[in-house]
């Protein structure tokens, strides 16, 4: 992508009115839009990191044997009404509207209840389980306040995966390898190191247990205790609302092995046993004959969340820092001089075919009459992985100036030599 042909401009400003870091980068950078207070707008930048996170997401969730649906957003009134989620007294955050021939419906914003009764076409005996399905899919919540940019919207993107097992033995299976395929996201995304699973209740989902996946951030809304000297592998973390001298005591800890911590949850997995498909009549008959209820739990990432978390967490005081496998372009060439007929921008060309050649995505600012010093804030504000400056000054030294957003390193290097390395590593 040449740069001087993107629709989006960076800016020094974001809307006076937008308080959390992670929107005001996102919109100075040209990454989404705000159309108001909790709902954004995805910019062409922005569905390039919305896509990366996604392929990742779903390539771990084919893992576990789940297959990729898409539902309606539209649902509904009877299906929530069979489980009594309808009320706005048991679910404060639905949107409601009616149709043109007076029919109450909501906008989605969880599926447990449409999936479970689509599956009744599905499930018959034992021999059709177990089923996992997950979606990519715009959920609407009716938020009470929206202040934490795209960490908490009131339409959002979030994949929902669901499990039908026929006991609970079959679920606890699936739920502990759904544990380790969401930890694998988030290694693969960048935030593994920082990201814990810790148990929760259930809340508006479910009255059973569930498992909430933390990265620790400042502005996030929760709070986590970790444990101080587990690390890697081990690490351990409990979350606020289930620290308690009980809990400490069954994991043989004590106090002053925590220390609080803000996090911000990126992703929950819910178990809810038999009682929703009793609620919605879904069962499977048994080789006797017999019919029994199966056996459901649902898991949610927050797409577009963990685009806001990742902001908070790994930005700098210049701008974004993304992580190669969630990054636009992997190369972000900086083309130094006056005119194309300058030899640094034959140069800049040269090395942008190349790379688009080998497969590597590569964003060039070929902009012409743009100052130095805004080329370089623009370049660490869109926060590529890798900045590579071709002047006069580079081409001098024998090459092309290679400088890494994570770390800051900087070095010349032969523009061959760039270019083979480059490529390879990134095939």
């Amino acid at each position: 992508m040449r740069q001087s042909k993107l629709f989006t401009k960076t800016s020094k400003e974001s809307p006076s009115d937008e308080v959390s870091r992670n929107a005001q980068l996102l919109i100075r950078a040209g990454y989404i839009h705000k159309e108001m207070a909790g709902v954004y707008s995805l910019l062409p930048l922005g569905i390039m990191v919305l896509n990366n996170i996604k392929r990742v997401i779903n390539e771990e969730m084919i893992s576990v044997g789940s297959l990729e649906i898409i539902m309606s957003s539209l649902q509904k009134k009877e299906n929530w009404e069979l489980t009594d989620r309808w009320s706005d007294k048991n679910v404060d955050v639905w949107f409601k509207s009616k149709l043109k021939n007076d029919t109450e419906i909501g906008f989605g914003w969880s599926h447990e209840e449409p999936i479970t009764l689509m599956m009744k076409n599905h499930i018959n005996s034992y021999r059709d389980l177990p089923v996992y399905v997950h979606q990519f899919q715009n959920k609407f919540r009716n938020e009470t306040r929206a202040k934490s940019g795209i960490m908490r919207c009131r339409e959002f993107i979030m994949k929902d995966m669901y499990s039908y097992t026929i006991d609970e033995d079959a679920h606890m299976k699936f739920y502990n390898e759904t544990i380790d395929a969401y930890m694998r996201v988030y290694q693969r995304l960048g935030l593994g190191d920082i990201t814990y699973v810790t148990s929760a209740s259930g809340g508006v989902f479910t009255d059973k247990f569930s498992h909430e996946f933390q990265t620790i951030c400042e502005a996030g809304e929760d709070n986590i205790y970790i444990h101080k000297y587990k690390k890697g592998k081990d690490k351990l973390a409990i979350n606020e609302e289930v620290y308690n001298a009980e809990t400490l005591a069954k994991l043989g800890a004590v106090e002053s092995d925590f220390e609080m911590v803000r996090a911000a949850e990126v992703g929950n997995i819910f178990t809810f046993g038999n009682d929703k498909c009793e609620q919605l009549g879904l069962y499977y008959t048994e080789a006797d004959g017999s019919k029994r209820p199966v056996y459901l739990g649902s898991y949610g990432i927050g797409v577009t969340r963990l685009i806001g978390t990742l902001v908070e967490a790994l930005s700098d005081d210049k701008g974004i820092v993304w992580p190669q496998s969630v990054a636009p372009y992997q190369v972000h060439i900086v083309t130094l001089g006056k005119s194309v007929n300058e030899e640094s921008y034959k140069l800049s060309e040269y090395l942008y075919i190349a790379l688009n050649k080998a497969g590597v995505d590569v964003l060039w600012d070929d902009r012409e009459g743009i100052m130095t010093g805004e080329k370089f804030a623009d370049a660490d504000l869109l926060g590529m992985p890798m900045r590579v400056t071709v002047s006069a000054k580079s081409i001098e030294a024998g090459g092309v100036e290679l400088k890494s957003r994570a770390d800051g390193h900087m070095e010349i290097v032969k523009v061959e030599q760039f270019l083979k390395s480059y490529t390879e590593e990134c095939r």
